[in-house]
């Protein structure tokens, strides 16, 4: 197996053992920082390059102030190891000791050399290092270089033995605002050139370029991105007799206009125009281009015919829709992220002859029925079309109530999405719904129900009414009886059997044994003795009620459940609980254990009158009825005695 990388800190290392990494092989990569090693024991850093130096593995070396001719002896076994790849990072160096590196160097099969956040100091003198071999060298990369007192360097010109043999050069970030063209002329071999995040005009590109004199005939690949180029008619013309040129990057540069004609080399495929100012597309774009990148300009628009278009980039634009299909028939892949589009639907995709990738993510979509249906379709993979940015991109910005939203979590509802139909269903439903619902309530009397409260009203109003309007003893209801008792029919037999006779039949036994004279017989409302025939129910309840000075009401389980118990209890619960009774007041007896809590809720007054109000339990005990029947007697006469 092989070590990734091997990581030596060693800016302070004093002592080393050679040999000691020696047996670490194979190796990916060797990072060496050993600055100390280098300024005082070239030895020990000569050392230890020796043991970590192998032709295929690429070597790092950070944190270096090389200082002299002595400093660059260590890079003799990189030599003599046949290290082909080395970077320098965080470097110091002067010309006079590149030119010792060089001659170090001289003969090794170097093919990459790399300088990263390099300072450089001196006045541009190469003439010693002018005669060594470094034709193994392929590419050169300097990256964040600082020229000290740049004014006093000469020139590049000396270096024309090292430029004459890369194929890729690269100069980034280094503030470059003109390579010469005599420099360029060096540059017989080169194929990629990167002068990216510099200080070139559209003036010194010129000389850069000789003046579109197509000097740098094999260059394929052209990155002047990041610079301070303003027109496109300019460029078009520099590069026009570059005639291998594939690729050119000019992203991030002051383009903010497009000439309406270019003449660009028939051989580019890739153009990037990304980062700039562009507000209009015009034919000036080469018909020859297969990768187009025009993201993160003001673009509303793509009105240009491109036939040999296979990738399009129009991401961080103001774009409502997508641009028509039919103008790019070869257009395998479409990015139109962070613009405002709306929608887009299954017909503007199969506009597309050959589109099998869209990335639309991040725009501005209205929510609508259509687009989350199409949309949440699309995703699950159900067109030729793969949204290969994913599902979490496309997010509904309205509704407003929907807005943030994932498109694939969005679920709308019927009504929202087919609202004739929905309306037409509901109209059906509810007919349907009102027959079947007039049939139950039928069936469960709840018009009779209605029928009963539209009663009590109307009886309680005209109660009122003669109240009102009535004076004295005459606006009184006629009293018939002593008491209206209400009780379950399944309690029946003890109101016929122990109630009745004992109020209405008292016996001499019971006079002779309290030494009194016997009880006056009281009179009892029975609804199934005293109600008129042919009367409506209510109608007797509340004559019932109006002519006994009491109610009584005769509880147990019985009566909780029986369905007729509650309706009477419904009646004259109105009646008595209202507070229009006159005085007249209920008398509970419970024949059996029974709490507030077995009352249903619905009750509320009953309940609260069995908290409030002593109710007489029927004994069980033999000896205890007689004491019962002379409190009932007592709690009905009460009222009379009081009239006396």
């Amino acid at each position: 197996t092989q070590l990734e990388e091997l990581a030596v800190h060693g800016n302070n290392l004093k002592r080393y053992e050679p040999g000691t990494l020696a047996d670490i092989w194979p190796l990916g990569r060797v990072s060496l920082s050993l600055r100390g090693a280098f300024l005082r024991n070239v030895s020990l850093a000569a050392a230890v390059l020796r043991d970590v130096s192998y032709p295929e593995t690429p070597l790092v070396l950070s944190d270096l102030h090389l200082t002299g001719n002595e400093s660059v002896q260590p890079f003799r076994e990189t030599t003599r190891r046949r290290v082909r790849s080395m970077t320098f990072r965080n470097l110091s160096v002067s010309d006079a000791v590149i030119v010792d590196l060089l001659m170090v160097l001289d003969g090794a099969p170097v093919n990459f050399l790399s300088m990263e956040d390099v300072t450089l100091k001196g006045e541009g003198r190469w003439e010693k290092a002018s005669r060594t071999d470094h034709k193994s060298i392929d590419e050169f990369l300097v990256r964040n270089a600082v020229v000290l007192d740049v004014f006093q360097f000469v020139s590049f010109l000396q270096l024309g033995f090292l430029l004459q043999f890369p194929r890729r050069v690269s100069v980034i970030n280094s503030r470059v605002f003109l390579l010469p063209c005599h420099t360029s002329y060096l540059l017989v071999n080169l194929q990629y050139l990167d002068l990216s995040n510099n200080l070139l005009t559209d003036l010194t590109l010129r000389e850069t370029l000789c003046e579109g004199a197509g000097t740098l005939k094999d260059l394929r690949v052209l990155n002047i991105s990041g610079n301070t180029l303003k027109s496109l008619s300019v460029l078009s013309r520099l590069v026009f007799k570059l005639s291998k040129l594939t690729h050119l990057d000019v992203s991030g540069n002051a383009f903010s206009s497009m000439p309406p004609d270019c003449s660009w080399p028939s051989t580019l495929r890739f153009l990037n125009l990304s980062w700039a100012k562009l507000t209009t597309i015009t034919p000036c774009l080469p018909a020859t281009v297969e990768v187009l990148d025009l993201s993160h300009n003001d673009l509303k628009a793509f009105p240009l015919a491109l036939p040999a278009l296979r990738e399009l980039r129009l991401s961080g634009n103001k774009f409502l829709r997508l641009p028509p299909g039919w103008m790019f028939p070869y257009l395998l892949t479409l990015t139109i992220q962070s613009n405002t589009l709306n929608t887009f639907d299954r017909s503007d995709l199969q506009s597309y002859q050959q589109l099998q990738n869209l990335h639309a993510g991040q725009n501005k979509f209205t929510c609508s029925c259509d687009f989350v249906s199409f949309l949440q379709s699309q995703l699950k993979g159900g067109g030729a079309v793969e949204l290969s940015d994913g599902a979490e991109s496309y997010v509904c910005d309205s509704p407003l109530y929907l807005q943030g939203e994932q498109v694939s979590r969005v679920r709308r509802s019927v009504v929202e999405c087919h609202r004739v139909l929905f309306v037409s269903a509901s109209c059906g439903l509810v007919l349907a719904v009102g027959i079947l619902l007039s049939v139950l309530l039928w069936r469960l009397h709840v018009f009779w129900y209605l029928k009963m409260m539209w009663a009590w009203l109307k009886a309680k109003r005209s109660s009122r009414r003669r109240r009102r309007h009535g004076d004295g003893v005459s606006s009184e209801p006629l009293v018939s009886f002593d008491a209206f008792v209400s009780y379950s029919e399944r309690d029946a037999s003890w109101v016929e059997n122990f109630l009745v006779p004992e109020l209405e039949e008292p016996s001499e036994e019971c006079s002779s044994a309290e030494n009194v004279k016997t009880p006056r017989p009281l009179s009892l409302c029975l609804h199934k003795r005293d109600f008129l025939p042919g009367h409506w129910i209510v109608d007797n309840i509340m004559s019932a009620i109006e002519r006994s000075r009491k109610t009584v009401f005769v509880l147990s389980e019985n009566f909780v459940h029986s369905g007729w118990c509650r309706y009477e209890l419904d009646f004259s619960h109105f009646w008595l609980f209202e507070g229009n009774t006159n005085g007249h007041a209920a008398i509970l007896i419970l024949l059996e254990p029974l709490s507030k809590d077995d009352v249903p809720k619905r009750f509320c007054k009953l309940r609260k009158l069995m908290s409030s109000t002593t109710y007489l339990e029927w004994p069980q005990e033999e000896e205890r009825r007689a004491e019962f029947w002379k409190s009932l007697r007592n709690v009905l006469r009460r009222e009379e005695e009081e009239e006396d």
